[in-house]
């Protein structure tokens, strides 16, 4: 074989090994590093069916509305592939029930995210709480189908009466599930709850609780990662998730339960049994000023901003050690 020819085989097989880089592992490599993003699309079909009908509200008063809404949830997560259940139990005779949905990949200990399906009078409740219901479902589709990367198992929950009249009471739909779950709380490595997540305007003025507007943005263009000193590690991982996203800015907030609206969501609820637990917010009534109005309705939510907080999500638990 002449030197010429030697080289030109040596080319030839160079060029096939090349090939299978590009055909096989390359390929293979990108399907690894590669993440399903949150869809905005899907989220205005989430909020379209949870919000329902104009004349409908799923307040504590309308079981019928209530259940519709759980019933709805709980199906659209079998469609994910993630069976749920109904935890039922009653107040004033009357049945209420939350939405428990496991995925169970396989670990000893899980990580809960929930958010509250429920609202406040006879309001369309956009922001508070469809977003963050929106929120959940869509980080439980993208969450079921990476199960397989998944180091801790998942159980999402939907939540019943967070609102008044039953907010700071043992009726609250996250205190019975916190109740529930209380044996088990050494398993349970932290709990995320949702609570409006939709609402962004860079334009406008942030307001915050007294002595706070010194330390943090004056625009309303960010979301909120908020705990107390147990849950302070949970604040960092979401922040830290959102930083390496390099979309939306995140803002951390710890603090003592006596600073006003650090508690007003379910969080506060698995606090009461000591577990780890934080709230991923907009800010609520500190920036939106249709909060508890019939001015909370869907056009008022930025979506593509809302995609990134969950997207934040996803990154966070999958990012979690085992």
């Amino acid at each position: 074989m002449t030197h010429l020819q030697s080289t030109r085989r040596l080319c030839l097989h160079l060029f096939s090994f090349m090939a299978f880089l590009t055909a096989y592992l390359l390929p293979f490599s990108a399907q690894a590093n590669s993440l399903k993003t949150a869809e905005p699309a899907n989220l205005k079909v989430y909020l379209e069916q949870i919000i329902g009908s104009e004349s409908e509200y799923r307040n504590y008063k309308n079981i019928q509305e209530l259940n519709r809404v759980s019933a709805w949830i709980r199906e659209q997560m079998r469609l994910f592939g993630v069976n749920c259940s109904f935890q039922t139990y009653t107040v004033n005779s009357l049945p209420y029930r939350n939405v428990v949905c496991p995925l169970n990949a396989g670990h000893s200990n899980k990580v809960i995210l929930g958010a509250h399906y429920d609202v406040f009078e006879e309001q369309h409740g956009a922001d508070d709480n469809a977003s963050g219901v929106a929120g959940v479902l869509e980080a439980a589709r993208i969450l079921a189908a990476e199960k397989s990367r998944l180091k801790q198992n998942v159980e999402f929950v939907f939540y019943t009466l967070e609102e008044p009249p039953y907010f700071r009471t043992e009726y609250m739909g996250s205190y019975v599930h916190a109740k529930s779950v209380a044996k088990s709380k050494d398993k349970i490595s932290g709990v995320y709850i949702l609570e409006m997540i939709g609402y962004f305007d860079s334009k406008a003025k942030q307001d915050y609780p007294v002595g706070l507007k010194w330390i943090y943005p004056s625009h309303s263009n960010f979301i909120a990662a908020v705990g107390n000193l147990q849950s302070r590690d949970l604040t960092a991982s979401y922040c830290n998730a959102m930083g390496e996203l390099n979309q939306l800015q995140c803002e951390r907030l710890i603090s003592p339960s006596f600073i006003q609206g650090v508690d007003f969501s379910d969080h506060m609820n698995y606090w009461e049994f000591e577990m780890p637990a934080m709230m991923i917010t907009d800010t609520a009534f500190y920036r939106n000023k249709h909060y508890h109005t019939e001015q909370d309705t869907l056009d008022k939510l930025n979506l593509d901003k809302m995609a990134q907080v969950i997207d934040g999500v996803v990154k966070m638990v999958l990012d979690l050690k085992k």
